[in-house]
């Protein structure tokens, strides 16, 4: 190289100068790098679903979830999906921000695509799948760009039920009931009540139980909705049921709010 290349001329300021104390996480910088700092993601999520519910039951698993889009606390979308249909034995349902579980969507899709391409007679089980995402959930956790969503994924294969669970974080487990968002706190109770005091549980009353679940998360959850959908995977194969709504009733609704000081009134 020239003597009078770039990398050769003399440092017009002092190294220190130029070092920023600032970590790349909390630069305000956005976008590409540029002068406003290095390249950043962002961890705040825009569109998002709450609560998924999973149940076990003799010959299967069931997983519901409503179908409203949450813009911050509005309702803005009130019609779209969360439950998918993976292949002929497994299901998942995904909270947390809608656009990140279209792009793991679309990725599981061609995924599943180029498994049955192949034309050897296997298909992905729901715990290669679960294993799966707990290595893309933990992949992107360390990059610092999480996808986040919470996601349950469900099946039946060589004669079992599974039921998964993995977060943005890669933390993952199996259980015979899962719940996600505000359900891990008002349905999940509710369901290992049932469950936990049974030896078996039909798919009846799996169905009873979530469609019960989903009406408390109405009531109580701000960002639920009265319209859902429930995926049922059995040896018969993958059924998607909805849209549905739960009959409510409000008449008590004055009792309730006479519990609250008037401020919240």
């Amino acid at each position: 190289l020239s003597v009078f290349h770039p990398r050769f001329q003399e440092d017009p300021q002092p190294r220190e100068s130029k070092v920023s104390m600032t970590p790349p996480l909390f630069s305000r910088g956005t976008g590409p790098a540029t002068s406003c700092g290095p390249i950043t993601h962002t961890l705040n999520p825009m569109v998002t679903g709450t609560s998924v519910l999973g149940v076990k039951f003799t010959g299967g698993v069931i997983i519901a979830a409503d179908m409203l889009g949450s813009y911050g606390s509005l309702a803005r979308f009130r019609n779209i999906s969360r439950l998918m249909k993976v292949n002929n034995n497994t299901i998942l349902g995904a909270s947390g921000d809608y656009a990140d579980y279209q792009h793991l969507k679309h990725i599981i899709e061609q995924m599943v695509i180029d498994e049955e391409l192949l034309g050897d007679g296997h298909s992905y089980s729901p715990k290669a799948v679960h294993s799966w995402l707990t290595r893309v959930m933990y992949n992107r956790r360390s990059k610092m760009n999480p996808l986040w969503n919470t996601v349950v994924i469900g099946g039946f294969y060589s004669g079992k039920s599974f039921l998964g669970y993995v977060d943005k974080l890669g933390v993952a487990y199996e259980a015979p009931t899962v719940a996600t968002g505000f359900g891990a706190y008002l349905a999940q109770p509710l369901m290992r009540e049932v469950v936990e005091n049974k030896v078996e549980i039909t798919k009846q009353e799996a169905r009873e139980l979530v469609e019960r679940c989903l009406k408390v998360l109405y009531y109580r959850d701000a960002r639920s909705y009265n319209r859902h959908e429930i995926a049922i995977v059995t040896e018969e194969g993958v059924e998607i049921v909805g849209p549905l709504s739960s009959e409510t009733n409000w008449d008590i609704a004055h009792m309730v709010s006479q519990c609250y000081p008037p401020s919240l009134q």
